[in-house]
């Protein structure tokens, strides 16, 4: 759960009188277990942040550390008490209420784990904050009415996922499109593609790139097509991510993912009456791409061409259509 905002809001407040001051100033808020916690500014740009100590632990000088639009993340030293300290900092350009939202946000996330180690702690504040970067490079609107319909679709696959035996966690992880991975699922050695559609008459897939149905990247492929109706007796996408919390209830790693991917595609609970729209599943495909499968790749199309985005009827597709269950078998991983 989020932390109030107004913990960070009046140290801050108290934090922004220092004129002529350079450097760190800060004030130790509520700690999660053995992290450390302190709403901060950097003189002179007095910019927000939230620095946060991890005793015992060392963060490779290699790890590339997270920077959004709005933010970025660094290795200080602002006490010379030997932790490990990580500035999460508002950018001059960056929306502060937004920011505001994302502190409360990783903070909470923090709380989460607070019986942790430091390296889980660690690996827990590095993921919400990328999370946040995702969200923040696609923008910070609402889905578009196709998005929300997407998102909704690539839930149902990931509760048949689940449904077909496979950890929760795992499943969640290998949900890489709110990443900007190439597939939706990753799983195995290939992969899972989803598209939805609420079309009566034909099934339209866009297809967005020429590596998006390449099994060339990853074997095997599939395309899983789900279609919906939209009707008053359906459920909403927010009663969808409800039911999926409701599933995977008690499996904090899983609880924990679900959060991280659901800030990264840009669905908030504090705008689920956004998404009044409910939806009926009413069937689900799932077509091995294969060599006879009608696609653009980039082995596939004339020398010059380096981009493109297309679409497909799948319903006019005569592609090998296979159980679930026996694509996850196929992918190694059930």
């Amino acid at each position: 759960m989020a932390r109030a905002s107004s913990e960070f809001e009046l140290a801050w407040g108290s934090l922004g009188n220092s004129e002529d001051a350079s450097g760190w100033r800060t004030i130790a808020v509520t700690p999660s277990g053995s992290c450390k916690l302190a709403a901060g500014r950097r003189f002179p740009g007095k910019e927000e942040a939230l620095l946060v100590g991890f005793s015992n632990v060392s963060i490779p000088a290699a790890e590339k550390l997270p920077d959004g639009g709005g933010f970025n993340v660094e290795r200080v030293d602002p006490f010379g008490d030997g932790a490990t300290w990580l500035a999460l900092s508002r950018k001059s350009s960056g929306n502060a209420d937004l920011f505001l939202t994302m502190v409360c946000d990783v903070a909470g996330a923090l709380d989460e784990e607070m019986a942790s180690s430091g390296p889980l702690q660690v690996r827990r504040f590095l993921g919400r904050v990328r999370a946040w970067q995702e969200f923040m490079r696609k923008g910070t609107q609402s889905l578009s009415p196709e998005a929300e319909m997407g998102l909704f679709g690539e839930l149902t696959v990931l509760t048949a996922l689940i449904a077909c035996g496979l950890a929760p966690a795992s499943c969640i992880e290998a949900w890489v499109g709110p990443l900007d991975a190439v597939q939706d699922f990753e799983l195995g050695t290939g992969a899972l593609e989803v598209k939805t559609t609420l079309s009566a008459s034909g099934f339209p897939a866009k297809i967005g790139s020429l590596e998006q149905l390449d099994d060339a990247i990853r074997q095997p492929l599939f395309l899983v097509g789900v279609r919906l109706r939209q009707t008053a007796e359906g459920q909403s996408l927010p009663a969808a991510v409800a039911a999926l919390r409701i599933a995977i209830h008690g499996d904090a790693e899983a609880e924990r993912r679900l959060c991280d991917r659901l800030i990264a595609v840009g669905f908030f609970d504090t705008h689920a009456d956004r998404y009044p729209r409910q939806f009926a599943f009413t069937g689900m495909r799932t077509m091995r791409i294969d060599e006879g499968f009608p696609r653009l790749t980039k082995g596939g199309v004339p020398v010059g061409i380096v981009r493109a985005a297309y679409e497909i009827d799948l319903d006019k597709v005569k592609g090998e259509v296979v159980p679930l269950d026996q694509a996850l078998t196929l992918l190694g991983v059930l």
